[in-house]
């Protein structure tokens, strides 16, 4: 029936990728900058910041990662962009057994992420209307996972948490959601144990934000000019 192809050409097109693509802003090394490079990687990793804000000002509860960032920023008494900012660094130390190579990218979305995070909070109010904050946790899910996949895209090195998690699905094969679930868990777990906030908007991001990256690589490489391109990196 028509009706049927019509749905499964629908989900075809939406199917989260199995693959990180290969683009036409794909740089050939991870220190190969051109400007319209840097402002495509700039504008990923500045979303995902706004997208994370979105989602902390929901008050339905933080992020997985933000909610260790502010477990820490409570322990230590630092603003969360500060405290996010640190938990990048730690994070790049596991980078060495899994032996991922950083590039501008990864320098990029440590101090970009931290600095939009921060921006975002001080200018998006908190909310305490259920609905509008539920949409604000969907709209702050999309963000991040929209603007993950751009900034990987470009080729210049993943930022501390995606590299550790692209260099998992290398050694191991398993899904590239999969995995995710099982960072967001960890990072859930000890920043709850540190006081950091767990609501909603927490649950809903760990159960969709892999799939959100996963299917924004399909949307970007079904951009004008990219079917040509051969993907990259098997997620």
């Amino acid at each position: 029936m028509p009706s049927d192809k019509s749905f499964s050409k629908f989900v075809k097109f939406f199917a989260p990728a199995k693959t990180v693509p290969r683009t036409s802003w794909t740089a050939p090394s991870l220190w190969s900058v051109t400007p319209s490079r840097l402002a495509i990687l700039l504008f990923g990793v500045f979303i995902m910041g706004i997208g994370g804000a979105t989602t902390v000002q929901s008050e339905l509860g933080n992020p997985p990662w933000t909610v260790l960032a502010q477990g820490l920023a409570i322990q230590l008494e630092i603003p969360l962009g500060w405290a996010f900012f640190l938990v990048s660094c730690l994070v790049l130390l596991v980078w060495i057994p899994l032996r991922v190579t950083p590039g501008f990218g990864t320098i990029t979305n440590a101090v970009v992420f931290a600095a939009s995070l921060q921006f975002g909070i001080s200018i998006i109010p908190k909310q305490d209307n259920f609905t509008i904050s539920l949409l604000m946790v969907l709209v702050g899910i999309f963000l991040v996972g929209f603007g993950t996949a751009i900034y990987i895209t470009c080729g210049l090195g993943q930022g501390p948490r995606d590299g550790w998690m692209i260099g998992f699905v290398k050694r191991t094969g398993i899904r590239i959601w999969q995995i995710r679930f099982a960072m967001e868990a960890f990072a859930l777990t000890i920043g709850y144990l540190l006081g950091g906030k767990v609501g909603l908007g927490t649950v809903l991001v760990m159960l969709l934000i892999g799939q959100t990256v996963a299917i924004s690589f399909t949307l970007l490489s079904k951009l004008p000019g990219e079917e040509q391109v051969s993907p990259a990196t098997e997620v």
